[in-house]
């Protein structure tokens, strides 16, 4: 039998999420449809859900014990939320960035392989195939010709753009199929930024990229659908372009042109 994985262009799917904090309810009733192999931003104004509901698609979220979800989230066709679902494994499948780098206080090498090790279940594995790792997943993000020669040096010796790179290189070995991006450029100058959204564009296709940004152009530059939200809510969901030169909603064209957030 055909797995949901190989039978549906949606890569997540979302009904009637609600999201408290306590008493503070963040998120209302979420509905939305992801489509699998594309890169999909979220804009809106600070506070209206955009993390909170990129925390929820992994799971993050209940790292906090006063979080309280409902609904569903599918994820390739599985409800990430189903009480037979093991964690591990929705990491595994999710990876996750966040604003600012954080590579591991370990040599480059070490941080690429670092989750291949943890998710292989094995005591020992081959040299020859950690190797292979290391050069097929910075190759990916863009950064082999620049560390080859170093990959024993501690990987907080490398610039902000180049750690960026390396968290993401790091997700690659466990074979993630959505990568989830919180302002992955925020700490980033223009040219580190440029660096990374390039290699986002060149992921694009073998992996499910969900970013958040509060980066406009970025939003517009580095993906082809977009979702606006506001105050928990989801306002608009359209390719970029549409949602950027003809939006449907007053809300998303004010938020657009700033005349708020």
């Amino acid at each position: 039998m055909a797995s949901a994985e190989a039978v549906s262009d949606i890569a997540i799917e979302t009904r009637q999420v609600n999201l408290w904090y306590g008493t503070f309810q963040a998120l209302f009733d979420v509905d939305l449809q992801i489509p699998r192999g594309r890169i999909t931003s979220m804009i809106g104004p600070s506070g209206c859900g955009k993390t909170t509901f990129l925390r929820s698609v992994n799971r993050i979220n209940e790292r906090l014990g006063y979080v309280r979800t409902t609904g569903s989230i599918e994820v390739l066709g599985y409800d990430i939320y189903a009480p037979d679902v093991e964690l591990v494994q929705v990491r595994k499948r999710i990876g996750m960035v966040f604003q600012r780098p954080n590579p591991l206080p370990l040599s480059i090498r070490d941080n690429v392989v670092f989750g291949y090790r943890v998710h292989s279940g094995r005591r020992k594995i081959p040299q020859t195939e950690l190797d292979e790792l290391v050069e097929s997943a910075l190759r990916q993000v863009l950064l082999w010709d620049t560390v080859k020669d170093r990959l024993d040096r501690q990987a907080t010796e490398l610039s902000l753009e180049e750690q960026q790179k390396l968290c993401i290189a790091r997700l690659l070995p466990v074979k993630p199929a959505v990568l989830l991006m919180d302002e992955p450029c925020s700490a980033l100058d223009p040219k580190g930024t440029e660096a990374v959204e390039e290699l986002i564009w060149q992921l694009r296709g073998d992996y499910t990229i969900l970013i958040v940004t509060h980066n406009m152009a970025q939003a517009r530059r580095a993906s082809e659908e977009c979702i606006f939200m506001l105050l928990g809510k989801v306002v608009e969901h359209a390719p970029t372009d549409e949602i950027f030169v003809t939006p449907r909603n007053q809300e998303t064209a004010d938020y657009i042109e700033g005349r708020y957030g």
